[in-house]
C-alpha cells in the first residue's frame, strides 16, 4: 500500500487517506481480505495525528470499503452487495431530488456522466 499525503492540498489529510485507500481498494490494487496498517502504525508512517487516519478509517467502513475485525485488524471489504444496495439508495435519493429540483431527465443524466467522470478520472 502507498499513501502520499500532500499538504499543500486542498483536501484535508484523513480524505487525502480515505479517498486513497478506496480508490486502491476499487481498482484491486489493495485485494479483498488485504490486512492494512493499524491506525497508529500508519499514522506513524505517514507523519499524522493518530486521530487523522482513525478518522479516515472510520469514513471508509462507513462506506464499506474496510472492516474491522477486532484483534484481527482491518481490511479490505469486499464490495458486495452491501455496496450495491447503497449505490442504489443513493441513486434513488438522487433521481427524487433531481425530480423535485425540476431537472429533466437528460438533465440529470447528464450531472450523473459527469460526476462520475470526474471521480473516477476519465
Amino acid at each position: 500500500m502507498s499513501l502520499k499525503i500532500h499538504i499543500d492540498d486542498s483536501a484535508p489529510p484523513y480524505e487525502q487517506v480515505r479517498a486513497q485507500i478506496s480508490e486502491q481498494a476499487r481498482s484491486g490494487a489493495l485485494p479483498v481480505g488485504y490486512r492494512l496498517p493499524t491506525v497508529r502504525g500508519l499514522a506513524e508512517a505517514l507523519g499524522l495525528a493518530v486521530n487523522t487516519v482513525a478518522k479516515a478509517y472510520r469514513a471508509l467502513e462507513g462506506d464499506g470499503v474496510i472492516e474491522t475485525r477486532g484483534r484481527n485488524g482491518t481490511v479490505v471489504a469486499a464490495a458486495g452487495p452491501a455496496a450495491v444496495r447503497e449505490a442504489a439508495s443513493a441513486a434513488q435519493a438522487y433521481a427524487e431530488r433531481a425530480r423535485r429540483l425540476g431537472l429533466a431527465e437528460e438533465d440529470a443524466l447528464a450531472a450523473v456522466r459527469d460526476a462520475l467522470r470526474a471521480a473516477y478520472g476519465e
